[in-house]
């Protein structure tokens, strides 16, 4: 099967996934900035880790259905299963953000990262496996080295928040803003073999 109804519906639920966080921003009551500092001012801030996330899932799955010709039954659940952790995200962002921050929570969010971690590497077995042992996916990928130190940050940020919330959240963010650095391996095997020209 070619892979352009399995990107079009992860890009559908993508979008979604952001419009439902953004819902869930409360309109200030007054008119000033200290009033929209007041009532919005931490949500907009866990709204924004959570878009920054959101938005690292969809280009790196762009990226590697760049590099994948065709997908299995297998690739279609083990995407099913990604956008299931990821539709999560919404609801354990307000559930945070709501908490100011408790620990419970925060702890809850970490997992959903953590699962949604996993998920994408499931992923990429299965897009690997259906396309063989030449997979341009699996060349590409090399040591994987962002891809292996992501799970071990979250799980040191689920149990650091279940002492210090804030050093938690900032594990978090931290392995957002590794992805963030923009990673060539993709991009750059793309542009050596001339995949998809």
């Amino acid at each position: 099967m070619k892979t352009d109804r399995l990107e079009a519906f992860s890009d559908g639920v993508l979008a979604v996934i952001i419009t439902v966080m953004v819902l869930e921003l409360k309109v200030p009551e007054g008119h000033t900035l200290h009033d929209a500092v007041t009532t919005t001012g931490h949500s907009l801030l866990t709204y924004l880790l959570s878009f920054i996330y959101i938005g690292i899932y969809w280009n790196n799955h762009h990226h590697m259905f760049q590099l994948i010709g065709r997908v299995d039954g297998r690739t279609l659940w083990a995407n099913l299963h990604l956008l299931f952790w990821l539709s999560l995200v919404p609801f354990t962002t307000a559930w945070m953000d709501e908490s100011h921050f408790a620990r419970t929570p925060v702890m809850t969010y970490g997992v959903n990262l953590l699962a949604a971690a996993i998920a994408y590497f499931v992923l990429q077995l299965a897009a690997t496996a259906a396309e063989g042992p030449e997979s341009p996916l699996r060349r590409a990928l090399g040591a994987d080295r962002k891809g292996k130190l992501s799970p071990v940050l979250y799980i040191a940020g689920i149990a650091t928040a279940a002492v210090n919330v804030w050093i938690g959240m900032a594990l978090f963010t931290g392995v957002a803003i590794i992805w963030l650095v923009p990673d060539p391996r993709m991009e750059r095997f793309i542009a050596e073999n001339h995949v998809g020209e």
